[in-house]
């Protein structure tokens, strides 16, 4: 008999999956003054892809196939990298560092209003609605009220983040029939299908056996794919069977704290006040968002 997961190991796996997908924005920083955003995408999934085929082996695990997994995983593929990370990176290009963070912790929100349209098995409550809420305004504070201000402004960039976070929020509730795969098996189909997608796009237009990549930029290239993708997807698609899609989208409230935190222990800076606060919500929003619903008494 198979033992439930216990929720402190999922809880300690989203916290991770948090510090992964903070990190990446650091590594993102420091490749793409060598790669540019096309070919550092090509280069993030075809690496990744590479690695889980790897563990895959080594794991004796294969990969489907049938004509349906493979459409499914390239739908998958499109919402949760080619087309989420492209419409990002695009748009992060005309919008503020701050307000594009901002824009895209909303994938909890999105995942709440997409559970009202479609046949979700469970729909949040009024503790897991506070707990979004909470989560969001604990983003906020930690990136600081001010970047609102730019709301209105460059209309286009951010209506690009918010898509991005919508295709995050779709890649969650989509993520649910994969199940039966396993969570390496969906990782390592999704990261082929975009692959197979973003390589001959970079090559036609990035010429990138043009470019001279620092060895900083290759680290961190090397680091983006194998860490903040490839082990992340792996937990990612594990958190969205045990947790569900709205737990696994609430760890965009942490990455916000783990940028705080980065910040602090690699570039000395000081926690604020209103940081802290921030990233007090945040934690107890994901909290009240994933804490197990109280089983109601029955009555004889």
């Amino acid at each position: 008999m198979i033992r439930p997961p216990h929720p402190a190991t999922e809880y300690a796996l989203l916290g991770l999956l948090a510090l992964l997908w903070g990190t990446s924005y650091l590594f993102i920083r420091l490749a793409v003054v060598s790669f540019p955003p096309l070919t550092l995408i090509a280069i993030r999934v075809s690496i990744a892809a590479v690695f889980l085929l790897a563990v895959l082996r080594w794991r004796g695990l294969a990969l489907p196939r049938d004509p349906t997994s493979w459409r499914q995983l390239g739908i998958q593929a499109f919402m949760n990298s080619i087309g989420a990370w492209t419409i990002l990176a695009w748009g992060q290009q005309f919008v503020g560092a701050g307000l594009a963070s901002v824009l895209n912790s909303t994938s909890p929100v999105f995942v709440i209003l997409f559970s009202q349209w479609i046949a979700s098995p469970s729909r949040p409550g009024a503790r897991q609605l506070f707990g979004a809420t909470l989560g969001m305004a604990g983003v906020i504070l930690i990136v600081g009220r001010g970047v609102l201000a730019g709301l209105g402004q460059q209309v286009v960039g951010q209506l690009a983040c918010l898509a991005g976070a919508a295709l995050y929020a779709g890649a969650a509730h989509y993520g649910r029939r994969f199940a039966h795969l396993g969570a390496t098996v969906t990782a390592t189909g999704t990261m082929i299908c975009a692959t197979v997608v973003l390589v001959p796009l970079a090559l036609a237009l990035d010429r990138p056996w043009q470019m001279v990549p620092s060895a900083e930029a290759t680290i961190a290239a090397l680091l983006l794919a194998i860490f903040s993708t490839a082990l992340a997807l792996i937990i990612y698609f594990r958190l969205i069977r045990t947790i569900g899609p709205l737990g696994t989208a609430s760890q965009s409230y942490l990455r916000a704290g783990v940028g705080v935190a980065l910040g602090i222990l690699i570039l000395g800076e000081s926690l604020s006040i209103p940081s802290f606060l921030g990233i007090a919500a945040a934690i107890l929003g994901v909290v009240l968002i994933n804490a197990p619903k109280a089983d109601r008494p029955r009555h004889v």
